[in-house]
């Protein structure tokens, strides 16, 4: 059932996604430009397409993550998923082979990978505490490994499509990248509506959620599916966006039950809501050269992330 900060989030982002197609370095007129019609339609229209995609995905995961480890800090970048897809990814830059439709498949490639040794390690009667200290193990091994490809780069080109890469942004995005994660990105969303009533039960306890019929492997399964699915992808055709997943959750929770599972679709709008709009400050901006999608997040979400921590601070004083 819909609550009424979903529906505002919906009538916004209704209103956000055609404002975000006239918006750029040009204002466009679809009236009056010659080619208008073309830009809208195979340059803007897919990245904001795309940029609500990404947000909605990430936004979710954040949600489901943060319900799963009932820690308000969770995000999913911290379990080693997008870590191993920028892995992926970056191995595509290194060996040189990153064409369009390869790059995207060795970024889902590494997403899958930290996936299955994610599931493997914590294994099918490990609690949540091996679930996140596997997740972090994960998340510093690959980002050692992008690291190493990165230091041991053939030559100075290589790096900087690697580390520009690495900033993450929805520039130059078409309509295969919509088509790629799109699918994947609401498979992803699907398999967290799968999980919604084990993590309801899981805010009793675990114990008590076991009492209910909570089966732990499966509540497990669906998440890193998910998280796989909606992480992997977004990294897969834009790179590396933090903080959407972290910063997301909190902005809605004031205004739902706070049970998990009715956090999830105001996530998913909220998420996209955000990525969109600051997409297009990114493109807005009067710079010399348009400022990477990643770096105006973590702009955003880096005093987001303090001003969180000395609240939970003053809360435990």
């Amino acid at each position: 059932m819909m609550n009424r900060a979903t529906v505002v989030l919906a009538i916004m982002l209704a209103f956000a996604l055609p404002l975000s197609l006239l918006a750029g370095r040009v204002w466009l007129d679809p009236w009056h430009a010659g080619n208008a019609v073309v830009i809208l339609t195979e340059l803007r229209l897919p990245r904001g397409i795309l940029a609500v995609i990404i947000g909605a995905g990430l936004g979710t995961a954040g949600a489901a993550m943060q319900g799963y480890l009932r820690n308000p800090l969770a995000d999913p970048g911290l379990f080693g998923i997008a870590p191993g897809a920028a892995f992926g990814a970056v191995l595509a830059l290194f060996l040189g082979v990153a064409t369009v439709w390869v790059l995207p498949l060795f970024a889902l490639a590494g997403a899958a990978g930290a996936m299955a040794l994610l599931a493997l390690i914590a294994g099918r009667t490990g609690g949540i505490a091996l679930f996140t200290l596997a997740g972090m193990m994960l998340a510093s091994l690959t980002g050692a490994l992008t690291s190493l490809l990165i230091s041991f780069a053939p030559n100075a080109f290589a790096v900087s499509e690697i580390v520009t890469w690495l900033m993450g942004a929805l520039t130059d995005r078409s309509w295969n990248d919509v088509w790629l994660a799109g699918p994947l990105t609401l498979a992803g969303i699907a398999c967290f509506a799968m999980a919604a009533q084990g993590l309801d039960a899981l805010t009793l306890g675990e114990a008590a959620a076991r009492s209910l019929g909570m089966q732990p492997a499966r509540l497990r399964g669906w998440l890193i599916a998910g998280v796989g699915l909606t992480v992997g992808s977004g990294v897969a055709v834009a790179g590396v966006i933090g903080f959407v997943g972290l910063i997301v959750p909190h902005l809605v929770r004031p205004f739902t039950d706070r049970r998990p599972s009715s956090l999830l679709l105001p996530s998913a709008l909220a998420g996209a809501l955000l990525v969109l709009v600051a997409d297009s400050l990114c493109r807005v901006l009067p710079l010399v050269t348009e400022l990477r999608l990643g770096i105006t997040l973590s702009l955003l979400g880096a005093p987001f992330f303090l001003a969180l921590l000395l609240r939970m601070r003053r809360g435990m004083a």
